[in-house]
C-alpha cells in the first residue's frame, strides 16, 4: 500500500495512555503496510531565555531518552522517529498534512486527573488534516473473544461518505463486518427529512460494498439518538467511526455535539472523519 511521508503518525508522550495508542498504531501499521512515526513535542519551558543553554539541553535530553524508550517497545517493519519542539496539538495537526492517518491516546502526562480525555485529543480529534484515532476503551482480543465489528454513524452529511470509506477499509483489513448505524430521532421532525436520510445512507453504503466486495456490510436504521445508538454499538465493536459533525451541526464548528460526546464516552478507539 502507497503510503505518505510519515504513514501513521502517532503522538507519544510516555504515558499509559500513549503506551495503548502506540500498540494500536503498531497493530495498524503492519496490517496496512506503512510506515509507523512515533512524535514527541517538547518545549524548553516559557520562564525566559536559558541559562547557558541548560534547561533547554536538558528538556531535549528528557524528550530524546522518552522518544527512544517508545521506540524500543514497538514492532513494525518501518518505524521512524520525530521530535519537534512546540505546543503538541498543533504539532501533530501540522504534520498530518504527511501523514495516512493521526493516532493518540485518550489523554497524556499533562492531563488532570480523572479526566477522560485530554485537551491535545480533542484539539487533534477537531483540527487534524487527515482521520484521527483516539484510542480507549477495549480494543485487543482476549482468549476466545471473537473481535467485533467495525462501527460507522451515518447520517447523509459531507463526512459519511468518507467515514464509510474509512470504515470499509478497515473492516476488510481485519476481516470483520461493517456495521453502519443511521439514528433518526434528531431529523427535523418529518418523515421526508428521514426517508431523504435513509436514501442518503444507503448511496454511500453501495459506494462502499463496491469498493470493498468482501466485507459483509449490515444496516442498522433506529429511531433512538444518534449518541445512543453508537455508544451502545460502540460496546461491541473493535472500532467506532463517525464523521466530524453531523447534517445537523452548526456550520463552522469543527466537531458536532454527537462527536463531541463519543470522544468523551465511545467504550472503543473512535475514528474521527472529517469531511475535507
Amino acid at each position: 500500500m502507497a503510503s505518505s511521508d510519515h504513514g501513521i503518525l502517532i503522538g507519544y508522550d510516555g504515558s499509559s495512555s500513549s503506551h495503548q495508542a502506540l500498540s494500536w498504531a503498531a497493530r495498524e501499521a503492519r496490517a496496512r503496510g506503512v510506515a509507523l512515526t512515533l512524535c514527541y513535542t517538547w518545549a524548553p519551558g516559557s520562564a525566559g531565555p536559558p541559562l547557558a543553554g541548560e534547561p533547554e539541553d536538558l528538556a531535549r535530553e528528557s524528550a530524546e531518552r522518552i522518544l527512544a524508550t517508545g521506540m524500543r517497545s514497538v514492532f513494525a517493519p518501518d518505524v521512524r522517529q520525530l521530535l519537534v519542539e512546540g505546543p503538541a496539538a498543533r504539532m501533530l495537526c501540522e504534520h498530518s498534512d504527511a501523514a495516512d492517518m493521526v493516532v493518540v491516546g485518550s489523554r497524556g502526562l499533562g492531563g488532570l486527573s480523572g479526566l477522560m480525555l485530554g485537551s491535545v485529543s480533542l484539539q487533534v480529534a477537531a483540527y487534524a488534516a487527515r482521520p484521527v484515532v483516539v484510542v480507549r476503551g477495549h480494543w485487543r482480543p482476549v482468549g476466545e473473544y471473537l473481535p467485533g465489528p467495525i462501527v460507522v454513524g451515518a447520517d447523509g452529511s459531507a463526512a459519511t461518505e468518507g467515514a464509510l470509506a474509512f470504515g470499509g477499509a478497515e473492516a476488510a483489513l481485519r476481516g470483520v463486518p461493517l456495521m453502519v448505524v443511521c439514528a433518526l430521532s434528531d431529523t427535523a421532525g418529518s418523515v421526508g427529512m428521514a426517508h431523504s436520510i435513509e436514501e442518503d445512507v444507503e448511496r454511500s453504503i453501495i459506494l462502499c460494498e463496491k469498493a470493498h466486495p468482501g466485507v459483509d456490510v449490515n444496516r442498522q436504521i433506529t429511531i433512538e439518538s444518534p449518541r445512543t445508538a453508537l455508544l451502545t454499538a460502540a460496546q461491541d465493536a473493535q472500532l467506532l467511526v463517525v464523521g466530524c459533525r453531523g447534517r445537523g451541526g452548526v456550520k463552522d464548528m469543527p466537531l458536532g455535539s454527537v462527536t463531541q460526546a463519543l470522544l468523551w464516552h465511545a467504550t472503543c478507539p473512535l475514528a474521527v472523519i472529517h469531511a475535507h
